[in-house]
């Protein structure tokens, strides 16, 4: 996307990141407008490729889960194929989040196939092919009204990394107050209860049809 384009086009996207994705609807989302965008009807690739496992390892929590969702964001990367809101003139986030199934293989471990492809890239509005991408891939175990949510990006996932987060005991034990928790990137952040931590793990391996 060139200059030009960027200092025409001003941009309403939000950060999509693994953290955040949570609140994203699960239906494909448009800014707001006095005059909403019309939904495009969004297709899966029929034939993708870009297949890789996804697991999800838990370690050291001080209690069970009542269950360990998963889901991949998907994003169209190219908004100039994306027609302009009427009244702000900003460029609408076009997204859409699918579940991932994350299946129990062990103790606290959990595995799940995704798609990087899952999306078909295809001319949706009249303006050209639009492309699309992963904003970020995240797996929410659940104790009662409390979510953990760590993610992990699509460089990690084509680089095949494992990523950490940590999350407090404290925080598992006050799972009554409603609320997301996405955890720090190291287990030093939390100082003096460093030792009270326990980690969630996200690795990406790529899967060989």
């Amino acid at each position: 996307m060139s200059g030009a384009h960027s200092s025409r086009r001003p941009s309403a996207r939000v950060p999509a990141s693994p953290a955040l994705a949570l609140i994203v609807s699960l239906a494909l989302t448009t800014s707001a407008s006095s005059s909403p965008m019309k939904t495009p009807d969004i297709k899966q690739n029929p034939h993708p490729t870009m297949r890789y496992e996804i697991t999800v390892t838990i370690d050291g929590a001080p209690g069970p889960f009542n269950a360990v969702e998963g889901y991949v964001l998907y994003q169209v990367a190219n908004n100039q194929c994306i027609p302009l809101e009427p009244v702000s003139g900003a460029t609408p986030v076009v997204e859409k989040r699918v579940p991932l199934v994350l299946t129990p293989v062990g103790d606290n471990v959990f595995k799940g196939t995704m798609y990087v492809d899952l999306m078909q890239d295809e001319d949706y509005f009249g303006m050209g092919v639009c492309h699309w991408t992963v904003a970020g891939l995240g797996a929410n175990p659940k104790v009662k009204n409390l979510v953990f949510s760590p993610g992990i990006t699509l460089n990690d996932i084509q680089a095949q990394r494992s990523v950490p987060r940590y999350f407090s005991n404290r925080s598992y034990f006050n799972a009554d107050n409603p609320r997301v928790v996405t955890g720090n990137a190291r287990r030093a952040d939390f100082e003096s209860e460093a030792k009270d931590t326990f980690s969630i793990t996200l690795t990406a391996k790529e899967a060989v049809q």
